[in-house]
């Protein structure tokens, strides 16, 4: 109690405890790596607002302060994206997982067909979602390959309703460099590379994007919707799941997630500020090209999908000798590195290097890898 009333009484200047808020190298799959910057306002912002005697945790989601957040949420996003008035953007709760059956309950009809693409886990549990709502054909798969690669050349039905797309399999570390060229509408996955690259989104009907990677903490979900999307099925859909009812109130039509929003605005002003989605992709191509040529040189690890299609957001590798691999996770583990292990579905190392990831911390993880192999090879 006595520590609340000094922190209330006095603000803690944040900018002499840096070095508590990056303490590890955070290699985390989601929720994910924050820049520090946002960390250090996002604590502030828990004491005190801006200056205005509340927590940003007290104020109501339909103050003036917390609509100015969202509006200038939304106009960064338009900004990044070159969004023109075509689309909404809105932020919503539910994670990406509640947009696999979002997306049809609003854009499929019950006779209508929509394409998807599998190229892993999350997209396998978006098919299954939307054949609840309407009529579902899986184009393409890579699972019989263990979802080592995107797959490509299949023909994509010209009366699909739309073609939805993973951009980006966190679990097996897959990516689309390229988009398909179609007429029909793309609908995107894009949790886990939204916001690392520059996107022409005219192709795209809708993207939707979990926070917790690219953009903010868990807790909201952005969607951008193309208007002419909307509206074109006959179908009682239930007022929350309605996306025309959040965008006719601005992401308000029940109470937001405060603080997921506000952290999100200043992670989006950190990548205006850095540069933008060029600074980004340049940001990001340095790391993983620091980090897959380490994994193709060095004789105890081996990348784990075909290099045409690797992950620029989550590098996927194994051990050449699995009796190494417990040694590699406790000598990371000492070099205080975080988040490595492979994904329990699939095994092996996943090094997530999301915007915020320092390219210094793909460092220490190479010279660690270099170092046990000197050891160990």
């Amino acid at each position: 109690m006595l520590l609340v009333q000094f922190l209330l009484l006095k603000k803690p200047n944040f900018a002499h405890h840096k070095k508590y808020l990056m303490k590890k190298h955070n290699f985390n799959a989601g929720p994910a790596v924050l820049p520090a910057s946002v960390l250090e306002k996002a604590a502030q912002s828990v004491l005190e607002l801006d200056g205005i005697g509340l927590s940003l945790l007290e104020i109501s989601h339909r103050s003036a302060q917390f609509s100015a957040i969202m509006d200038q949420a939304v106009q960064i996003v338009k900004d990044l994206l070159h969004l023109g008035d075509a689309y909404e953007v809105l932020f919503l709760t539910g994670g990406a997982s509640s947009q696999f059956f979002m997306v049809p309950l609003n854009l499929l009809g019950p006779n209508e067909k929509a394409c998807y693409v599998d190229s892993g886990t999350w997209a396998s549990k978006a098919i299954k979602e939307a054949g609840r709502y309407g009529k579902v054909e899986v184009i393409a798969s890579s699972k019989a390959a263990g979802y080592t690669h995107i797959p490509k050349n299949y023909a994509i039905p010209s009366d699909a309703k739309y073609l939805h797309l993973t951009s980006n399999n966190t679990i097996y570390g897959t990516q689309y460099h390229a988009f398909p060229e179609t007429e029909v509408p793309l609908v995107s996955d894009m949790s886990s590379d939204i916001m690392s690259r520059p996107v022409d989104v005219r192709p795209f009907g809708l993207i939707y994007a979990g926070a917790q990677k690219n953009i903010g903490p868990a807790g909201t979900t952005l969607v951008i919707v193309r208007k002419d999307m909307l509206g074109t099925i006959e179908r009682d859909i239930p007022s929350m799941l309605d996306y025309r009812n959040h965008a006719s109130n601005n992401s308000l039509y029940n109470t937001a997630p405060v603080f997921p929003i506000y952290v999100s605005l200043l992670t989006l002003q950190w990548i205006r500020d850095l540069g933008g989605l060029d600074a980004m992709e340049k940001r990001n191509r340095a790391k993983q090209e620091l980090l897959y040529s380490e994994i193709d040189a060095n004789p105890l690890f081996k990348g784990r999908c075909v290099p045409e299609d690797r992950s620029w957001m989550n590098v996927a590798f194994d051990a050449t000798n699995p009796e190494l691999e417990a040694e590699f996770l406790a000598t990371c583990k000492a070099a205080g590195i975080e988040g490595i292990k492979g994904h329990r579905s699939a095994g092996g190392f996943r090094a997530s290097i999301y915007n915020a990831l320092e390219l210094e911390s793909v460092q220490v993880l190479v010279d660690v890898m270099r170092d046990f192999a000197a050891k160990k090879g």
